[in-house]
C-alpha cells in the first residue's frame, strides 16, 4: 500500500490525485473520479471534492494509497 501524506486535513478528493501525480491536471482528476474510477474506503467516489481525512484509503488505477498527517 502506497502512503499519501498531506500537511493539512481535509483535503479534497481530486487534489490528491493532481498532486500525487496520477493525474497531470486538475480537470483530468475530476473526470476520472466523476467517470467512477476512484474507490474511497472501498467505495467508488463520484465527488470530486470529497474531503479527505487522514486514515482514508484511495483505490486508483489498480494501486492503494492511504492518507496520512504529516507531523
Amino acid at each position: 500500500m502506497n502512503q499519501v501524506f498531506i500537511n493539512k486535513e481535509p483535503v479534497e478528493l481530486y487534489k490528491i490525485l493532481k498532486f500525487e501525480g496520477l493525474r497531470a491536471s486538475g480537470a483530468e482528476a475530476k473526470a476520472a473520479i466523476a467517470d467512477g474510477q476512484v474507490k474511497l474506503n472501498g467505495e467508488f467516489e463520484t465527488q470530486k471534492r470529497k474531503q479527505i481525512v487522514a486514515g482514508d484509503v484511495i483505490e486508483f488505477e489498480g494501486e492503494t494509497y492511504q492518507v496520512q498527517l504529516e507531523g
